[in-house]
């Protein structure tokens, strides 16, 4: 990573960067340009302070390639404090005379390399630490100490100003000024930013990159923990709809909003615990001669979650319309669902009450022009638009799953004139309302871009986070693996 004599575009190409054997960075491809001002954000433990730090030249670049690094780079982290003060405590262990140091001023930390003395004179009484001057930089507190780095990095003179959470901690004058000063220079000095809240991002931002955490498989022998980032998307300012989009998917990730309850007058008839939902005992689908699924043994024990993967025509489909009752060779087969033994009387509907189910084919069925609330709330009458009056407590209980999707403001607008993400949500959300002990999510992610998958993929998280229902979640992408989903049973093609 070769440090730039001048300010010119960064990039990272397919860059793999170790931290300390703990944490990696995974094919990054990113790349800023001198003009251009970002916020880093993204859930934690997704590596958001190591992405900003490797623009620094921290870390060990394992594969790929990062340019343009320049040399003078301005940072102010929380690691980047502790090690500055892990420096200072380090002189009482080296003084052989046994002599107690007294440490570094607080002076001769702000002015000892300072490139801009004038500059960094202004920010000390901005900041409120001349009277602190004289102290050891030690014994100042933790806000006091991120003040006195924040004002290092300013008066740098920086090619490139990373700053990470730089507004924690800081009272809401100084805050404001810390703002301001930052809109001044944004025309000498590209910023990169960590911040976890959106509400606190600068206008003078112009770019957003997103980062999420994955897991990586252990390989034998290999001691190190396996945690990785991967940078999932970057999102321009101005693209309004991929902006929301993006606010929608970190409400979604890092909120604690928990999913509404059900509403206790369409309360679904108690299941035995002890019961598994479904049980297929030799399960065969068969047309003339041509043998779909063959003898398949697949028991579903409540709040056990599945994905069910499979090339096209291995019988995916087929299966899922035995456990629904839709499949006319449900009755030649030994299903047990949700405490009935098919074929024994029951009726499809006291079937169907304990099932949530969302697919594409359902997506094109509802092109009513409803509203999106008027959506959640047809989950609760199990129909497509709005027939029966609904209650104040159904229409609650709606607004908190807006919520819990972000999408609050558009309670009121055209489901028909949504994109095609946000109606697969809200469909998400209908299928969610009764609370069912199983969600059949069938190809979700099919035909959604990449934000509008990890959007849905998110919200199924939730779900799965949710403990209530039990989700049987149809999928052959690898990439959309559900971290909270550890049953998987794949299909073969038969035929």
């Amino acid at each position: 990573m070769e440090p730039s004599s001048r300010l010119e575009r960064i990039q990272l190409n397919k860059a793999t960067i170790s931290f300390d054997d703990r944490f990696t960075l995974s094919e990054i491809d990113w790349i800023i340009e001198p003009s251009q001002h970002w916020v880093i954000t993204g859930t934690n433990g997704s590596g958001k302070s190591a992405l900003a730090a490797s623009l620094a030249g921290v870390g060990k670049i394992e594969a790929g390639t990062v340019q343009g690094i320049p040399k003078n780079v301005g940072l102010v982290s929380f690691e980047a404090q502790a090690e500055l003060i892990a420096k200072e405590l380090k002189k009482d262990d080296a003084d052989i005379m046994d002599v107690i140091s007294l440490g570094t001023p607080v002076s001769e930390m702000i002015f000892e390399k300072c490139q801009d003395p004038e500059l960094a004179s202004v920010l000390v009484e901005k900041f409120g630490l001349t009277k602190l001057l004289d102290r050891a930089f030690r014994k100042l507190s933790t806000g006091e100490t991120r003040k006195v780095m924040l004002i290092r990095a300013l008066a740098s003179k920086p090619d490139l100003l990373i700053l990470d959470e730089p507004f924690d901690g800081l009272d809401v004058d100084t805050l404001a000024m810390l703002q301001a000063h930052l809109a001044s220079i944004i025309d000498t000095v590209p910023m990169v930013m960590v911040l976890n809240r959106f509400d606190e991002m600068p206008d003078f931002i112009t770019h957003v990159a997103y980062l999420d955490k994955e897991r990586l498989e252990k390989k034998r022998g290999d001691k190190k923990r396996g945690d990785s980032g991967r940078l999932a998307v970057t999102v321009e300012r101005q693209d309004e709809a991929a902006f929301n989009e993006l606010y929608q998917l970190l409400h979604l990730k890092t909120t604690d909003l928990s999913l509404p309850e059900a509403d206790p007058a369409t309360k679904l008839p108690a299941l035995d615990p002890n019961q598994p939902l479904v049980k297929l005992k030799q399960a065969t689908i068969q047309y003339g001669d041509t043998v779909i699924v063959d003898k398949l043994d697949w028991t579903i024990e409540q709040g056990q979650h599945w994905q069910l993967s499979g090339p096209n025509g291995s019988g995916k489909t087929g299966v899922l319309s035995l456990i629904t009752g839709d499949h006319p060779q449900c009755y030649t087969n030994d299903i047990f669902v949700f405490g009935f033994q098919r074929g024994n009387g029951e009726s499809i509907w006291q079937i169907k009450q304990f099932i949530g189910y969302v697919s594409t084919a359902l997506q094109w069925e509802y092109r009513v022009s409803t509203s999106c609330k008027n959506v959640i709330i047809s989950g609760f009458y199990d129909s497509i638009g709005m027939y029966s009056k609904s209650t104040d407590h159904q229409k609650k209980i709606a607004d908190q799953w807006l919520e819990l999707l972000g999408m609050q403001e558009r309670a009121d607008q055209p489901f028909n004139k949504l994109s095609y993400g946000d109606q697969r949500l809200l469909l998400i959300a209908r299928a969610m309302v009764k609370h069912p002990p199983l969600l059949i999510l069938d190809e979700p992610c099919l035909g959604l871009d990449d934000m509008n998958r990890q959007l849905v993929l998110a919200l199924i998280e939730k779900i799965c986070e949710g403990k209530e229902t039990t989700v049987l979640y149809v999928n052959h992408h690898t990439e959309d693996k559900i971290k909270e989903i550890d049953n998987h049973l794949a299909l073969e093609k038969n035929h």
